[in-house]
């Protein structure tokens, strides 16, 4: 093989490398399942991150609408000494919404529903 290619084939991997250590989850963002979620889901501040056309087609009753892109600005309405369940359509965006609340507001327990929204079979409203 050629320097080229080899040059190639190393940067293919770091750009691998990096995009699989970028999309790993937080070790302090805890996955519950449905079952896990409705257990507690009452006791925490629940937090619907996605966007706001999406949360009025239909959210998990007693969420509140914070959506990831505006949560930066918005944080300060979420109190860090008391849980944060998380979730969003599938799951992707919670990940995100974890590290700016665990940087940001030091959010002591922040956990998300595995699967998102659509994975959700408890009360809804629309």
């Amino acid at each position: 093989m050629t320097t080229t290619t080899w040059i190639l084939i190393i940067m293919l991997a770091a750009l691998i490398a990096f995009i699989v250590i970028r999309a790993k989850k937080p070790k302090y963002l805890k996955s519950l399942t449905t079952d896990e979620f409705k257990q507690d889901y009452r006791k925490a501040q629940l937090i619907d991150i996605r966007e706001e056309k999406e949360f009025k087609t239909g959210h998990i009753l007693g969420a509140r609408n914070i959506p990831l892109s505006q949560l930066r600005q918005r944080q300060a309405e979420i109190r860090p000494d008391k849980p944060v369940y998380l979730y969003c359509q599938s799951g992707a965006r919670c990940s995100q919404a974890a590290k700016l609340l665990k940087k940001k507001r030091d959010v002591e327990e922040i956990a998300h529903l595995k699967g998102g929204f659509r994975k959700w079979t408890g009360k809804i409203k629309k």
